[in-house]
């Protein structure tokens, strides 16, 4: 299939811009909490990001079963229907071990509203695990899933299986992958990716706010971001100031976010939700056995969101919301 061929499917609904990897809301009774889910996604909306994300690496897809995943990211279409955004893309994490169940949960994901689908490649048995059949997993899954495909490369969780930016330029030809995210932090490899792919409809997005700026300067395409739960305006307003070539000051707001995005980092996306309960009033607590940080060591970490929080508050009341 040809690139202009590729156009004409799904990868071009991915803009430039922020996009939002939610975190999971659970009820007092551990079941998944539906209302929070729906009005933190309204939230994000209405700031103006360009898309959301279900079941990435803040979104505890590891702690949810199969129902629990489609719950969440029907109510995420639901919420965005219900704001007036029908159309804001929707990413679902659909990475598992076997190419058997990624191919399952691009389909549910499917039917459950979203429109794209994100694949961390399978790292359990990475020993036993070539370059070739990596990319035959990532081929297969593209070939039978109905929605578009993006490349997750995030060493972290995959036991440091780290995709080169050959195997992710090869797998860009395929015309049902149209996307990667690189939580990597590599920005050599984010420039080589841009630059190897622009003759196709294929976006890359830096996997964290911190590097958001450098991103843009080799012509990524945005970011997709978890600080972004908590400060979405803040990142919008940095990918604006680069835009508009004020890069002194979006230099400046790149080390704030910085700042405020190693405390994400720190801590996960346990310190996300605990920040989202302190500063929102909502974000409860992550499935066990992972736990928030209590009494001085909490106090600590909140601490260190703090900045970040205060400019998105001032950037909240100077929008009107």
């Amino acid at each position: 299939m040809t690139a202009s061929r590729r156009t004409e499917t799904a990868g071009s609904s991915l803009t430039r811009g922020i996009y939002v990897p939610t975190v999971a809301f659970f009820t007092p009774e551990d079941e998944v909490d539906i209302e929070t889910t729906i009005s933190h996604a309204t939230r994000l909306v209405q700031a103006g990001v360009a898309g959301l994300v279900t079941h990435g690496s803040n979104g505890e897809a590891v702690h949810l079963d199969h129902e629990e995943r489609n719950l969440i990211t029907k109510a995420t279409r639901k919420a965005l229907v219900q704001a007036g955004k029908p159309d804001l893309p929707l990413i679902v994490g659909c990475g598992a071990q076997s190419t058997r169940e990624t191919i399952k949960l691009c389909r549910d994901a499917a039917e459950s509203g979203g429109t794209h689908a994100m694949i961390l490649p399978p790292s359990y048995y990475g020993g036993l695990l070539t370059t070739e059949l990596i990319v035959q997993h990532f081929e297969d899954v593209a070939n039978a899933s109905p929605i578009p495909l993006l490349i997750y490369n995030f060493p972290a969780p995959c036991g440091g299986l780290d995709l080169s930016s050959d195997t992710i330029l090869r797998l860009a030809r395929h015309p049902n992958i149209v996307g990667a995210k690189l939580t990597c932090g590599n920005t050599g490899k984010l420039a080589r990716v841009v630059a190897g792919t622009r003759d196709l409809d294929f976006v890359t997005f830096g996997g964290s706010a911190d590097f958001t700026i450098q991103t843009l300067s080799v012509g990524g395409h945005g970011v997709i971001a978890g600080t972004a739960n908590l400060v979405p305006r803040l990142c919008l307003r940095l990918m604006q100031l680069w835009d508009d070539g004020a890069l002194a000051e979006a230099t400046e707001l790149q080390g704030i976010v910085a700042r405020g995005d190693w405390a994400a980092i720190k801590g996960g996306f346990v310190s996300v939700k605990a920040a989202l309960q302190r500063y929102h009033e909502y974000g409860g607590l992550p499935r066990l056995p992972c736990a928030v940080l209590e009494g001085k060591a909490l106090e600590a970490q909140m601490v260190e969101f703090r900045e970040v929080m205060e400019l998105e508050r001032r950037s909240s009341l100077a929008g009107g919301s």
